[in-house]
């Protein structure tokens, strides 16, 4: 068996591109789906799988572990940079698929067969507006619980919100105030059962992060995201001694590399690769064998489209370490159309029973793709009152 072509299919989803990777071989109707989106990229990732097809045309797609070496390895600069592991993400991802689908089984039997029955889902509500805080008005916090409660309705046990507003290196107690309602709001509307996550999106300072933590402490978090900047390695390290919320991050690291220092300074309760972005389902199967390592969760960054859904949930099923995975359902009304999966979703706890389907289990309709091309996505942008550039 050998790669005749890989191919990308980009599809717009609102507020990013999908990017879908096709490793076509010379086995008729034998194929694999990979992802690669990268928001505000599109255009960046697409030449670098191009660039990278040029190695991989005429290979085996089964030699998978070779195939990854070479991706990173046969230029002078390693697949460390987002744009460069991504592009491998998407390509390894397929590759997985190809070979599940080769050899009959789901992508979760190629690594020791399914540890659990099923896979737990979260949603995201999504963020505040910290211009709409003041002392009396406080119309985040009440919306805030409109959408818990809407996602407990919809059979969710757990969900993740930025309740966390964007804030300089160092502010007042406003922003800790407002953050610490919302979180408060939403406790109160779905009670202490339910479990809420707060993502920071790394916008804070490591002080700010810190002060956040220790604000939303009583709240008993199932875990609080990113709260600073993933460079700050100690910054983070420093918030998870100080709180006995368990700190989340590693959506913006790529390689095991990173998680190696994460790990070695006891940063982080729960590690959060990107499969798109980190390296794939090979790196990420290093990467959970590190959590195995140290006794820590995981639990994927899974914001994209379908394939990157399939993949984390494979992953999930043969991970002992991995607790749950980020679902998204209503990004765009037509999502199911584009996509036909092997698992199911039980509504009740919103939990997936295994894959059945050979590979991913997944297969796309590329005439739905077709529909929705590319569009160029509108650039985030966040300036703090005094002018200067802040993280969104």
């Amino acid at each position: 068996m050998k790669i005749t072509a890989i191919e990308t299919r980009v599809c717009n989803a609102r507020m990013r591109n999908w990017v879908f990777v096709k490793v076509i071989t010379d086995q008729p109707g034998l194929w694999g789906w990979g992802e690669a989106t990268l928001e505000w990229h599109t255009r960046a990732v697409v030449g670098a799988i191009e660039d990278l097809a040029s190695l991989l045309i005429g290979e085996d797609p089964t030699r998978i572990e070779h195939l990854w070496q070479m991706m990173y390895r046969q230029h002078f600069w390693h697949g460390n940079g987002i744009v460069r592991g991504t592009a491998i993400s998407g390509i390894d991802i397929a590759l997985w698929d190809i070979l599940g689908k080769s050899l009959g089984v789901p992508c979760h039997k190629l690594w020791g067969g399914p540890v659990r029955d099923y896979v737990r889902l979260y949603c995201h509500l999504g963020g505040g507006r910290m211009e709409d805080f003041y002392e009396t008005k406080t119309s985040d916090a009440a919306r805030f619980a409109d959408l818990a409660l809407r996602a407990v309705e919809e059979g969710f046990t757990a969900f993740k919100s930025m309740a966390v507003p964007e804030t300089m290196p160092l502010e007042g107690n406003r922003p800790v105030r407002y953050a610490e309602q919302c979180v408060a709001s939403m406790r109160d509307a779905v009670g202490p059962d339910i479990d809420i996550m707060v993502d920071c999106h790394a916008r804070p300072s490591p002080r700010m992060g810190l002060l956040f933590a220790k604000a939303l402490e009583p709240y008993n978090l199932y875990f609080f995201e990113e709260p600073c900047w993933p460079e700050s390695i100690d910054g983070i390290a420093e918030i998870q001694r100080a709180v006995r919320t368990p700190i989340a991050t590693g959506e913006r690291l790529i390689t095991q590399h990173p998680f190696c220092e994460l790990l070695n300074k006891r940063a982080a309760s729960v590690l959060q690769p990107d499969i798109t972005h980190c390296g794939g389902l090979t790196e990420a199967r290093r990467i959970a064998g590190l959590a195995e390592a140290y006794r820590v969760a995981l639990a994927p960054h899974n914001p994209q489209g379908p394939v990157s859904t399939a993949a984390s949930l494979e992953l999930g099923f043969a991970t002992p370490s991995y607790i749950i995975c980020e679902s998204v359902h209503s990004d765009v009304p037509w999502r199911s159309e584009i996509v036909r999966e092997g698992f199911t979703v039980e509504k009740k706890g919103r939990i997936v029973r295994a894959n059945t389907k050979p590979g991913l289990g997944i297969e796309l309709d590329e005439s739905v793709i077709a529909k929705h091309p590319f569009q160029q996505e509108v650039l985030q942008r966040h300036f703090y009152p005094d002018g200067s550039v802040g993280d969104w």
